[in-house]
């Protein structure tokens, strides 16, 4: 499976281009743009582990730095405070990583 199977490629491309300034991700703007928000909890899951690398069952900060990389290879990485905010924005059990029901809440809100 890959991203481009839930998500038009075109609408991945423009999610990124709206970020590519340093310090710019917002990840509510990007998972509207990309469509991401309009998909089905199963939908959001499935790209949810895409995203977890190590199959750990959650997305640790390490991984969020190359977060728009997943959607676009040539993408921009996330400074380390802009993958901070994206962690502590969904991290509702304060343990420092983001699980699956977290991911799912922090697109569909």
């Amino acid at each position: 499976m890959s991203l481009t199977s839930i998500l038009s490629a075109e609408a991945i491309d423009n999610a990124v281009k709206e970020c590519q300034a340093p310090e710019s991700f917002c990840y509510k703007k990007f998972f509207k743009l990309c469509g991401l928000s309009t998909k089905t909890p199963q939908e959001i899951k499935n790209v949810f582990q895409l995203l977890d690398d190590d199959n750990s069952g959650y997305i640790e900060e390490g991984e969020l730095k190359f977060f728009l990389q997943k959607f676009v290879p040539s993408a921009r990485t996330l400074s380390d405070a802009e993958a901070k905010t994206f962690v502590s924005a969904a991290d509702d059990d304060n343990d420092g990583r983001i699980g699956v029901e977290e991911f799912q809440a922090m697109v569909l809100s």
